[in-house]
């Protein structure tokens, strides 16, 4: 399961106010080496039929399916300057929004 701080999620919509064709959230990881993994975020249209789809909030996460377990408790904050950082495993201070189960 993947957490958003109160402050990433609403520079994500803020994002998607901006970009509104664009309203899915992706978050995409990719192996640098075997000790470090390489994240980011981008928006998209629509969500693919291998994703793993979360609704956070009002805001819809997708993750390739595959690489879903990956970012289990991992937590995405976003701050000024700086940008968004994932945090993992998350800290209990950063006020998480926790996704919501269908």
């Amino acid at each position: 399961m993947l957490n958003l701080t109160r402050t990433a999620l609403e520079r994500l919509r803020a994002l998607i106010r901006e970009h509104p064709d664009d309203p899915v959230v992706r978050i995409a990881v990719r192996d640098v080496t075997a000790q470090r993994l390489s994240l980011s975020i981008t928006l998209e249209a629509t969500t693919r039929d291998d994703d793993a789809v979360e609704e956070i909030d009002g805001v819809t996460v997708a993750l390739d399916r595959a690489s879903a377990h990956r970012t289990s408790g991992m937590t995405v904050d976003y701050r000024e300057p700086g940008g968004f950082s994932f945090v993992h495993p998350p800290a209990e201070e950063l006020g998480l929004i926790m996704p919501s189960r269908n």
